[in-house]
């Protein structure tokens, strides 16, 4: 799948098209994830049981798999999304980071990293006692994406 954007200043209002040779499942999730994110100003349907809830992205501290289900958490609580990690990780914004092969994070709710050179480091997010672990591979982009947070603030 092509991803591309372009800007055109004579736009008054923000335009997605998507062009496909047919319409498949994946197309239909990406409208949908489209029109939800479009029409809830950042808000996801997060699932517990039979209950539907909708949340604002930013309570989300991170997404991660458990046992075949992709669970969103909050600093109190834990919701199921009816979406993949890699799904997830295109339909997310900017501030929310792949960190291993289970987990996306919330990168403006992280409070520490504790690092460790030989193995997963663990980011910790301020209020919670909850963490999640950071694979080798994605402490550099890590690393690299919150100080890109703090130079913007």
């Amino acid at each position: 799948m092509k991803i591309r954007i372009e800007i055109d200043e004579n736009l008054t209002e923000e335009e997605l098209v998507i062009r496909c040779p047919a319409l498949s499942e994946e197309v239909w999730k990406l409208q949908r994830a489209a029109q939800e994110i479009s029409q809830g100003a950042g808000r996801f349907v997060f699932y517990q049981g039979e209950t539907e809830y909708y949340l604002p992205l930013s309570e989300i501290l991170f997404f991660e798999t458990d046992g075949g289900t992709i669970c969103a958490h909050t600093a109190r609580d834990v919701y199921q999304v009816h979406y993949r990690l890699y799904e997830l990780e295109e339909l997310l914004p900017g501030h929310f980071l792949r960190v291993s092969k289970s987990a996306i994070l919330n990168t403006s709710l992280v409070y520490s990293i504790d690092r460790d050179l030989t193995a997963s480091s663990i980011v910790r997010f301020l209020g919670s006692h909850k963490q999640v672990y950071v694979s080798r591979r994605y402490f550099k982009p890590l690393r690299d994406k919150l100080a890109e947070e703090r130079v913007k603030k």
